[in-house]
């Protein structure tokens, strides 16, 4: 680790996916949070793996695979969201289905593209360490299209997270304001993608703010945590990996899963000493025992 931190000095690549790293964890602490605390991971990983469709036409007609990614995402994400609003008694069907299809779709636009795509790997397993300058301000411009939208619309999608039926009544758009929220979650898998590539972006959003959720309450405290612990494990992985040559996606996901067990295992433990203090007590009359 020491080496990493010795050659971060010197190499720029090595600035640019630490950059990264820190610009995709805004994302995830803010949009990981929502997707955690309403229930939607499922949603959101479809939506994720039906970004390769996009990339693979992208890729296929010459254009950006990341700009395929951006069209892919959002229409996923509203196309899921109708599904869920419109069609709940078959909703897993359902998203599964379009989950599937838009893999299959990618694949065979993939399939029938000349040559092999080396830059397609990096966005399907992350490579961090080849993040382009013109990819750190694609991620600056997301991160700051999310801030703003979630600054203004904060106290909406809170009611509409919480309780749809309250937030109905309470005249919020629910509709508008769950689709946006779904949008705003596909985004976010597109600036995830670099990172820790397409099939593991569901992991890093959702894991830091399940983490944070365990010890704090409020969703603004959760989504601050969340951010500085998706901070703290892209760092981490990008240290750690720099030594062995090993890929840094993969390494990211195993801390962030490493957390997420070890914080799951001591919250665990801490309730139920609690509850068995609780039984005591009550059962000595408040009196302290010994």
């Amino acid at each position: 680790m020491t080496a990493f931190f010795a050659a971060l000095a010197e190499h720029e690549f090595l600035q640019s996916a630490l950059i990264a790293g820190l610009l995709a964890s805004i994302g995830c602490g803010v949009m990981g949070t929502y997707v955690v605390v309403k229930r939607i991971a499922f949603l959101a990983g479809g939506i994720a793996h039906s970004v390769l469709g996009g990339m693979g036409a992208a890729l296929y007609f010459g254009s950006d695979p990341l700009s395929g990614a951006l069209v892919a995402a959002v229409a996923a994400a509203l196309l899921m969201g109708w599904v869920r609003l419109r069609w709940k008694a078959q909703e897993d069907t359902l998203i599964g289905a379009l989950w599937a299809i838009g893999m299959a779709v990618g694949i065979l636009f993939i399939a029938k593209t000349p040559g092999y795509q080396t830059d397609l790997m990096s966005y399907l397993f992350g490579n961090i360490l080849l993040v382009p300058q013109a990819s750190l301000w694609f991620m600056v411009a997301l991160d700051a299209l999310l801030l703003s939208i979630v600054g203004a619309y904060h106290r909406q999608f809170l009611a509409v997270v919480f309780d749809e039926e309250l937030a109905r009544l309470r005249g919020i758009p629910v509709t508008f304001f769950y689709l946006l929220l779904l949008v705003l979650v596909a985004l976010t898998v597109v600036l995830l993608i670099r990172v820790v590539g397409l099939i593991l972006v569901l992991a890093l959003l959702t894991l830091p703010a399940a983490v944070a959720g365990h010890y704090v309450h409020s969703l603004g405290a959760m989504m601050l945590l969340a951010t500085l612990l998706g901070g703290v494990v892209s760092t981490l992985g990008l240290a750690l990996s720099y030594g062995p040559d090993l890929p840094v996606g993969p390494v990211i996901i195993l801390l962030a899963g490493a957390l997420y067990i070890v914080s799951a295992l001591f919250t665990q433990s801490r309730a139920r000493r609690r509850a068995r203090a609780s039984v005591v007590t009550a059962a000595t009359g408040g009196k302290a025992v010994g």
